[in-house]
């Protein structure tokens, strides 16, 4: 199963908290703020494999990052104070802003009692295709599949592939090598490819992806609450970098369009889909400022700088790794203190 993180990354981590080094940095490393992104929060689950955890948290360890932010005097905003934040100038105080991708359930049972119980402001970011029930969770059903099964076979590339994955180990190399196959089609082959799996192995991937998303009901919910900050996601939540630029287009206008007509409001916000450098272009920045968002979110590690310093169209994020508990490491990565990263170690 995989370790909490790379022990030596955790121990430069905890390390830097102790020697005062990110707060001897100050605001010079530090920036306006700091955007944290999550994805779903729900209990612990048991279980060897669990190739998601790192984009996991319990909602006591969200109940733990909220109560810590208040009392190291982070002021906590919304999206739209953040746009106003990064063009001012610096004001006295840091800001972080909670940001959420995916529109998952567990959102709505488990993150938003907490987030209610402290009267912070949030942001949601979600891919309308899947409150619609028409979206795929892909990433969840290749989980799905490779926990069941002790050999698998596919065709990857137009050629029939058969693995054995009776151990753990095993299992995470699986899923690592074929969802970084699957995160390089187009969308027509990718879904292809996971309908072609599922079928196989007799996963329902309609009954996973509805499962695992919000509806329209929850979400109207979170909109009624004036703390919430509903942005989009695309419809589908592709990979852009993969899309011809007229389909890309297309996703980030469908989706500010559908999700406008869903809220009855102006969806001033948008997020990456996967948000890493891989996922998406300058183009596409472009796209967004044109389709008329005020902001758009990355997955790319980084601080927000005041005065106009920061692209609100390239907004970094910190991407919090749910194997690690750590609120100094935490507090660390909020100073902005960069270390380069380590590789996340697995033991079967």
């Amino acid at each position: 199963m995989p370790s909490d993180i790379s022990f030596l990354a955790s121990l430069k981590l905890e390390l830097a908290y102790f020697s005062g080094l990110p707060w001897l940095k100050g605001r010079g490393a530090g920036g306006a703020g700091v955007i944290l992104r999550f994805e779903r929060v729900r209990p612990s689950r048991a279980g060897r494999f669990q190739p998601l955890k790192s984009q996991e948290i319990t909602p006591q360890f969200l109940d733990r990052t909220i109560g810590a932010l208040k009392r190291w005097k982070f002021d906590i905003v919304s999206m739209d104070e953040v746009c106003q934040r990064a063009v001012a100038l610096a004001a006295p105080r840091r800001f972080v802003c909670l940001t959420f991708d995916g529109g998952y359930k567990d959102l709505m049972t488990s993150a938003y009692p907490v987030l209610s119980r402290h009267d912070v402001p949030f942001t949601v970011y979600v891919p309308t295709a899947f409150p619609d029930r028409l979206g795929e969770a892909w990433w969840l059903a290749l989980e799905e599949v490779i926990a069941r099964e002790n050999r698998l076979s596919l065709v990857v590339d137009r050629t029939e592939r058969r693995f054995d994955i009776r151990s753990t180990s095993e299992k995470y190399e699986l899923y690592d090598f074929l969802q970084g196959w699957m995160r390089s089609l187009s969308p027509p082959d990718l879904s292809t490819a996971i309908k072609d799996l599922c079928m196989r192995y007799s996963v329902d991937l309609a009954a996973v992806s509805r499962e695992a998303s919000m509806d329209w009901d929850d979400l109207a919910k979170l909109a009624a609450d004036p703390k919430a900050t509903i942005g989009s996601a695309t419809v589908n939540y592709p990979v852009l970098s993969n899309l011809r630029d007229a389909d890309a287009q297309r996703e980030v206008m469908m989706g500010r369009a559908v999700a406008q007509a869903a809220f009855h409001r102006d969806i001033k916000h948008f997020a990456y889909p996967f948000g890493d450098r891989t996922a998406f272009r300058r183009q596409h920045v472009t796209m967004a400022a044109e389709a008329g968002f005020a902001s758009a979110a990355s997955a790319i590690s980084g601080v927000v700088q005041a005065a106009g310093r920061t692209n609100l169209h390239a907004l970094p994020r910190i991407a919090w790794d749910g194997r690690q508990r750590s609120l100094r490491i935490m507090r660390v990565l909020l100073s902005g203190v960069q270390f380069a990263p380590v590789k996340p170690t697995r033991t079967s």
